[in-house]
Formats: C-alpha cells, sequence, structure tokens
C-alpha cells in the first residue's frame, strides 16, 4: 500500500478537523535517535520530536527495556485500584523533582486531563469556578481546558463551564506590552492583574493558569520573573497558581528543570505530560496536598499511570538525570539559538527568533512591518522537508516555526539541522 492509498484512507475514516502537516503527508515507520524515516525510505532529522513528545530520542534501549520487562510479566493493565510499584515509584521521583512542598501527585494519559485534574481540585478549593487565564494560551482540548485557551484558532467551542479573565500575554513582538522594557513589561503585567481582578471578578478566583513558555502560541514568553510578580498579588487572597509544564518541563529550557524556577515562585499545581512518557501516553498534576486532595467524590483514572506507562516513565526520569540532559539542552540549544540569530535575524521575513534551551522559534513577518507573514511560513516549512528536517508550526497567527528536538541532540546534528534551516529561510527569502 502506497503513501496516497493511506492518506486516502485516512480522509476516509477519520475527521477533516483533523490536521496533517505537510502538502504531500507522510508516514514515519521507524526511528532512531534524532532521526526517523518514512514509508518512502527518506530519513529526516526530527527537530519537533513528536510535538515535544519524544523527549529521549528514538528507539533508546534503556527505555524499550524497561517497558519490555513489564510486558513480560503478562500484566499490561490493571486499572489504579490495584497497587502499581512503577507508578508509585515514579510519583516519588515527580514529587521530589517538582519542588513543591508536601507534594501528591495523580496520573492522567494526557496534558489535556492533567490540565482538568488541576483545574477540578483548584475549583474545589476554593470553591469557585472563576479562573484566571493568558491570552494567547493553549491548555488542551476537552470541554474545560478549551474554555482557558486564548488562542481563536484552537478554540473549538465558544462554550465554557468556567468564568474566565484574560490577562495579557508575553508577546514582545507585538501586543500592548510588546513596547516595554522587561522591567516595565513585569509592573504593567501585575498592574492588569490588579484591575482585572477588581473589574472582572468576584474577588473569590480559584486559581490563575498560565504556561511560562506558550507552547501552541508560538515559544512565546514573558520577562523572567512575571510568573513570581503574580503570585504576589494572588497570595493577597488565596488565589492559586498552576503553572502548565506540560511543554516546558524537564528541563528542556536548558537554564532550569522546569519553567517556572525562571520566575522565582513556586506554584501550588505543577501540570506535566508529553516527554515523561517519550511516546507512552503518560501525564499528571503534582501539587501541595492540601490541594490536590480536594476531591470529595469517587475518582480514579482508569489507564493514567499504568503499569506499562510508568515505567517508560521511571526509565526517562533514570535517563535524563544520569545523562544530565538540561545541561545538554542549555549547550547545544545555544548552538542552535545562537546560530539562528547570527544567520537569519536581519533577513527581511524574521520578525523574531526567541526560545530557551531546545524550545525555540522562529517568526515570520512581512518584510519591514510585524505583520504576520504566513505564506513564508508554510514555505520554510516545506524546505525543511525537503532538505531533511522536520520542524513544527504555531503561533497565534500562524507564522511560527517551533522547535522541540529530543533533549539528547548531539552539537553535530544541531549544527546540521540549523545549516538545513538557515538554508531554507534564506532560500525563500531570496538569495
Amino acid at each position: 500500500m502506497t503513501t496516497e492509498d493511506l492518506l486516502a484512507r485516512h480522509r476516509a475514516v477519520l475527521p477533516s478537523w483533523m490536521p496533517l502537516y505537510y502538502q504531500e503527508p507522510i508516514e514515519i515507520v521507524s526511528g532512531a535517535g534524532c532521526r526517523v524515516t518514512d514509508a518512502q525510505g527518506r530519513t529526516y532529522l526530527d527537530f519537533f520530536g513528536g510535538v515535544l513528545t519524544t523527549m529521549i530520542g528514538y528507539d533508546i534501549p534503556e527505555i524499550r527495556e524497561a517497558v519490555e520487562r513489564q510486558l513480560r510479566t503478562g500484566v499490561v493493565h490493571t486499572s489504579t485500584l490495584y497497587l502499581i510499584r512503577q507508578q508509585v515509584e515514579l510519583a516519588e521521583k515527580v514529587a521530589r523533582l517538582s519542588g513543591i512542598p508536601d507534594p501528591r501527585v495523580f496520573f492522567t494519559n494526557s496534558g489535556t486531563e492533567a490540565n482538568e485534574a488541576a483545574l477540578l481540585v483548584a475549583t474545589n478549593h476554593r470553591r469557585s469556578h472563576q479562573i484566571l487565564a493568558v491570552r494567547n494560551s493553549y491548555h488542551g482540548r476537552s470541554y474545560a481546558a478549551m474554555g482557558i485557551t486564548g488562542h481563536r484558532s484552537w478554540s473549538a467551542s465558544a462554550l465554557n463551564p468556567l468564568q474566565v479573565s484574560w490577562l495579557h500575554s508575553g508577546d514582545r513582538l507585538r501586543g500592548l506590552l510588546s513596547r516595554l522594557d522587561p522591567e516595565q513589561h513585569v509592573e504593567a503585567a501585575v498592574d492588569d492583574l490588579r484591575e482585572v481582578l477588581a473589574t472582572q471578578t468576584s474577588g473569590d478566583v480559584a486559581a490563575l493558569i498560565a504556561e511560562p513558555i506558550q507552547g501552541v502560541g508560538g515559544f512565546v514568553h514573558a520577562p523572567d520573573g512575571l510568573l513570581g510578580a503574580w503570585k504576589k498579588v494572588l497570595d493577597e487572597t488565596g488565589i492559586l497558581l498552576i503553572s502548565d509544564e506540560v511543554q516546558t518541563g524537564w528541563g528542556r529550557t536548558g537554564e532550569h528543570f522546569w519553567g517556572y524556577q525562571a520566575h522565582d515562585v513556586v506554584p501550588d499545581l505543577l501540570t506535566f505530560a508529553k516527554g515523561i512518557g517519550n511516546g507512552f501516553a503518560l501525564a499528571g498534576v503534582v501539587g501541595r496536598a492540601e490541594v490536590l486532595n480536594e476531591v470529595h467524590a469517587t475518582s480514579f483514572s482508569t489507564y493514567g499511570g499504568n503499569p506499562v506507562s510508568t515505567a517508560a516513565g521511571n526509565a526517562v526520569i533514570d535517563y535524563l538525570l544520569d545523562h544530565d540532559l538540561q545541561a545538554n539542552a542549555a549547550r547545544v540549544g545555544a548552538i542552535l539559538g545562537d546560530g539562528l540569530r547570527a544567520a537569519v535575524a536581519d533577513r527581511g521575513i524574521v520578525g523574531d527568533v526567541r526560545g530557551k534551551g531546545l524550545m525555540l522559534a522562529v517568526e515570520f513577518v512581512q518584510p519591514g512591518s510585524r505583520e504576520p507573514n504566513t505564506a513564508a511560513t508554510v514555505a520554510v516549512f516545506e524546505e525543511c522537508r525537503r532538505g531533511g528536517l522536520l520542524v513544527g508550526k504555531g503561533g497565534l497567527y500562524g507564522n511560527v516555526l517551533r522547535m522541540g528536538p529530543p533533549l539528547t541532540l548531539t552539537e553535530d546534528e544541531a549544527r546540521e539541522g540549523l545549516a538545513i534551516l538557515v538554508d531554507a529561510i534564506t532560500k525563500v527569502d531570496g538569495a
């Protein structure tokens, strides 16, 4: 069966709103390290890792062996109504690494479910359905998670079970706060928070949920310290802070293990997903016991924290720490980030090069302006694929290329990918 046949079958049985990358979609059939191979035998350097999910890379022996050991027991699933050794061991590791005092951990299957769980316990704890969220954010595709997503392209329903008030994003290319220096930006954002609390809420707000770096939003991030400044205001009335670390966690930013640590703050709740499973369905929320215990009915996740996924998760964390992949993200990310800024920052179609560690983005604009340039973005995206590099897309206007390679990316692979990306931008912008 050809790729064209598979595409026709896909379109015949799957919803029309499910996107496929590339003008000619590809089927990935194998992978090793930071590379994947499609059904036509073409190999690519993968700078998107299953949307930042394949965090350790493909076909890693330590992870494969941990999963195979569990499979050999014959037990793939028991439900969490029974004790699961792998789950307890992983929860201990996550709790220890979280930085949250007296933590408890609840496992789910996806970041969407993790954010739903965080919203459940926060609203229960505060006895309020009022939530503060950030414009340009993305928190998932379920009912409540869509309600706190400040990104029209990903808001699939106008209905919302929560009362949401919106804060300004950290976008420093465009927007009301974009022309301020970092200190002024933080001061203005704090003033905005106080005004929103005074004018759009009844005071007893449950929580503020924020991504330290906005993922789908195009890796936009506010100046360091903003979450901490917001938290001082929240603490005046007991409002909780939820840090959505689905994309920023596990050392990806290089400078810190969690994105929140750049902000001189400790959140009340932290949600995680994607990289922790390295492709296996695994996610969760960790938070202070007094908050996370606020579920006053029978509740559990049938598959969340199952033996196979948590076996993978334990191996992922062990590998991550044993190989100091956070330091690798800082070192290799600097090669990519500094290289991009040096090579393409003065290109007319490049509006911004931003990010931290191995979480980097290039935003494309109309030359001489800040107007989004979606056509250039698509052209560079396709040109990268032709050059043997897979990247992602995002941004409020669909004009951002996103890169989140496996944290095992080598310096040589970083330079290889950088050369392909620079060449693609140069071709689209004109030599």
